[in-house]
């Protein structure tokens, strides 16, 4: 008896190699199929650059964003602020600020809300579907109701538009970047619960899995070491395309006043909404910043949707 279980254990582990090394090599299949994709090639392009402007922008910027340098230069009451030149490439803003260096220096606050915004949904969604997905799976019919309260929570905070549900959990705690980090993230907690829930349900039933059960293996560990890290590829990939979403509600928040209450400073959606008051004498002032966000998101979802399109058999092009 005792040897028939010790093969059987072989039987499983070998599977579960064998699984992970298929998982492996379909990840450098799908590196191999985005490297020849102009859709990945010219996201990844936006979104290394904007990250190394991010990264770089106060060592690169010509100017300090904050300096009124050429502030009498500047005549509010006609609208008239001096536009590209030599000196500065995108012209002033209406306190006499280097609009270029502004724009570098305020990719760092819009990638950081981004960023930080996404990790709060990814990992607090992870943990949610997980914990659903488990208790569904493993729970028996006591399992199942836990499961059936938490994603009826999630289908309802999912029939609520992102930006509302946003905008509400901003305006409860106050103006600031971290408000709005706060709020773009649990906006999103409810999009990686459920997809994380669903691909994990799906592995559950898999082979090596129901082969792991016969042999006693712990169900805490069939989650946690087996289940979880195969059902990740989806919740990755999506996450590339809900950073893109972040930033532009975050873009969106900060625009209406709920950012960072230091209007010096600069962050994308804040300049934007300082711009508006000069739209008719300078619209270069908001279309700098909106062109930012736009290609900054067009970068996301371009290379999210490549991501996508590799490791998902369904959607992928005939090579």
């Amino acid at each position: 008896m005792t040897s028939k279980i010790e093969r059987l254990d072989r039987l499983v582990e070998a599977g579960v190699q064998a699984r992970h090394g298929q998982s492996g090599s379909l990840w450098r299949q799908s590196l191999r199929r985005m490297s020849r994709s102009p859709m990945a090639i010219c996201g990844a392009i936006i979104v290394s650059l904007f990250v190394l402007m991010a990264i770089l922008g106060p060592w690169i910027a010509p100017y300090s964003p904050t300096a009124q340098t050429w502030g009498k230069e500047v005549f509010l009451n006609q609208n008239i602020f001096p536009g590209p030149r030599a000196e500065n490439w995108f012209g002033l803003d209406h306190l006499g600020r280097d609009m270029f260096s502004r724009m570098i220096v305020g990719a760092r606050q819009t990638l950081l809300v981004g960023v930080v915004a996404t990790l709060i949904g990814f990992l607090a969604g992870a943990v949610i579907g997980g914990v659903a997905a488990a208790s569904g799976a493993f729970g028996g019919r006591w399992g199942q109701r836990v499961e059936s309260v938490i994603m009826r929570t999630v289908d309802i905070a999912l029939s609520i538009p992102m930006l509302l549900l946003a905008l509400s959990v901003a305006a409860l705690l106050g103006p600031s970047l971290t408000t709005v980090m706060i709020a773009v993230g649990v906006a999103q907690i409810p999009i990686f619960a459920r997809m994380l829930r669903g691909s994990m349900l799906a592995q559950a039933h898999s082979d090596y899995v129901l082969a792991a059960i016969a042999l006693g293996v712990p169900k805490p560990r069939i989650v946690v070491s087996h289940i979880l890290p195969n059902s990740m590829g989806p919740v990755i990939v999506q996450a590339t395309l809900v950073l893109a979403t972040a930033i532009i509600e975050a873009a969106a928040l900060s625009y209406l006043g709920l950012g960072n209450p230091d209007p010096g400073n600069p962050e994308w959606g804040t300049m934007l909404s300082d711009a508006q008051r000069f739209l008719s004498g300078a619209p270069q002032l908001a279309i700098y910043p909106a062109v930012g966000i736009i290609v900054t998101a067009l970068g996301f979802t371009l290379l999210g949707e490549a991501m996508r399109e590799s490791l998902d058999p369904r959607l992928r092009r005939q090579e």
